[in-house]
């Protein structure tokens, strides 16, 4: 990423359908269009792996960290497939406002769908060999995700840890049993991951034909109840019941005053170290598959980790532990000879996290609005502090829109100062977000990333999340008519002048 660049941050669930949420179909299509009209190099998403409804649908928990979510398979693409007719799907799914995605509704219409798919083709999936070569390529964890789904949907979504001990410990007389029983919904989710994983292959082909990369997101920990613990809890800090003794989170920040408790389970680096990475290696290798380039998400816990006693309630009463980031790193560049990767370093970032960096040439994260305030000539978010390997921002999906952030005086009156004085004029917060864009895209930075909310001028109702708020997060949408191509050319106009065309 050295060369000067630029692109936008747009989740897929994001974009606007007639169906509940964004997905990988036409509308992703038409907003690579947009992305090449204003010349930009890069789309940058968000986790693409399965959500829940009973988890606040951030695509930061999952239940796997290899699935794709079938949230994310565009009906349309199903009909020009062949696997559904028209009138499958002509009536589509209106939620009430088109500008939130409707995530629960959209969950059991497209599950309707793609049953409905799966029931209809049964010759067809008989002798796809495509499917057959997804179901023996991805096998090692495909094999145990459908499985842990299906024991769920059997348990009426129960957690793992609250099964039966012969299927929480993967018994295997007790997993045979299962497989017998549930060998059409276990084929019927293989299915279903092999149409996502399709549709996504099919659309970073166009994308790629059209010389936009994708900036896809790795989080670094798992969720709890997934089929990642169930199937390697050896892997984690558990205790004899297969729960957590430690669970990870931050301590106390610009976010939280009480830090963030995420709650899932903390590595066992010991053991992972003991197999050669072997987990990290195979986790690493699929996303790379799917994507250019990969933002990690909370690098310095590769460094050290906040480790919080799971009784506690928040954050505050954690530690710091060493975790073997230069051990791991060298692993991966043995197996893979060029690491495409973006080092979330937001938070407390000590000077072992920026060596752990420097040592392998990652580049880091500025974000624009952390800048202002007292202290700016110094401040690492400030551009003129920029060094040319990093992706700078005007904000992230964790932060407010620019608006919304310039609208509340979230930056405090001495914020509002120090951007005047470092524009050298006071502005109204309507001319933030475009102010901002310009400060990034003249960086010395060799990657500049907008936010989609801050490029359409939108306030803190089109906030993506609000750390440590667990509901009503992630269900922004654009709408139709915002893609326009006015705005495809203000931003070309920037992107050149300041030399980050292709």
């Amino acid at each position: 990423m050295q060369r000067r660049a630029s692109g936008v941050l747009l989740h897929i669930t994001s974009l606007p359908t007639r169906f509940g949420v964004g997905d990988f179909g036409p509308a992703a299509r038409r907003f690579a269009a947009f992305l090449a009209k204003a010349a930009q190099s890069y789309w940058q998403i968000l986790p693409l792996t399965p959500t829940s409804t009973f988890i606040g649908n951030s695509p930061y928990s999952s239940d796997s960290a290899f699935a794709v979510s079938p949230l994310l398979v565009s009906p349309d693409q199903l009909v020009i497939d062949g696997w559904l007719a028209p009138e499958d799907i002509a009536s589509g799914y209106a939620p009430g406002n088109p500008a939130v995605a409707d995530y629960e509704g959209a969950e059991v219409w497209k599950d309707r769908l793609l049953r409905l798919a799966f029931a209809r083709n049964a010759d067809r999936i008989a002798t796809d060999a495509g499917l057959a070569v997804f179901c023996r390529e991805e096998a090692s964890w495909l094999d145990d995700y459908v499985l842990f789904r299906a024991i769920k949907r059997e348990r009426g979504g129960q957690g793992w840890a609250d099964w039966p001990a012969e299927l929480r410990d993967r018994r295997s007389s007790a997993l045979d049993a299962v497989r017998d029983r549930q060998a059409g919904e276990l084929a019927y989710l293989r299915f279903v991951q092999y149409l996502a994983f399709s549709q996504w292959r099919a659309l970073r082909r166009h994308l790629r034909e059209n010389e936009i990369q994708v900036i896809g997101d790795m989080p670094i920990y798992v969720t709890q109840d997934s089929a990642d613990v169930w199937a390697n809890p050896e892997l984690f800090k558990l205790d004899r019941e297969k729960r957590p003794v430690f669970v990870a989170g931050v301590p106390p920040d610009y976010f939280s005053e009480t830090g963030q408790r995420w709650g899932n389970p903390v590595y066992d680096w010991p053991a992972h170290e003991k197999t050669g990475f072997d987990w990290w290696l195979r986790r690493m290798a699929h996303n790379i598959a799917l994507y250019d380039v990969i933002r990690l998400d909370h690098f310095r816990g590769f460094e050290a980790y906040w480790e919080i006693p799971a009784q506690e309630a928040t954050a505050v009463r954690g530690q710091w532990v060493k975790a073997p980031g230069m051990a791991l790193f060298k692993t991966m560049l043995r197996r893979f000879p060029s690491l495409p990767l973006i080092a979330e370093d937001l938070g407390v970032i000590t000077a072992e996290v920026r060596e752990l960096m420097a040592a392998f040439g990652f580049p880091g994260m500025k974000i624009l609005q952390f800048a202002f305030g007292p202290g700016i000539a110094e401040n690492r978010d400030a551009p003129h502090n920029y060094e040319r390997n990093c992706v700078a921002y005007t904000g992230t999906h964790d932060n407010n829109t620019t608006l919304g952030w310039a609208r509340s005086g979230e930056a405090g009156e001495e914020g509002k100062k120090a951007l005047f004085a470092y524009l050298g004029r006071e502005i109204a917060p309507e001319q933030a977000p475009w102010e901002l864009i310009r400060l990034v895209m003249g960086s010395a930075a060799a990657t500049a990333v907008t936010p989609m909310q801050d490029l359409l001028g939108l306030g803190e109702g089109a906030r993506m999340n609000m750390p440590s708020v667990a509901k009503g997060n992630w269900g922004w949408r654009a709408v139709e008519d915002q893609f326009e191509a006015s705005l495809a050319e203000r931003l070309r106009a920037m992107t050149e002048i300041f030399g980050r065309n292709h």
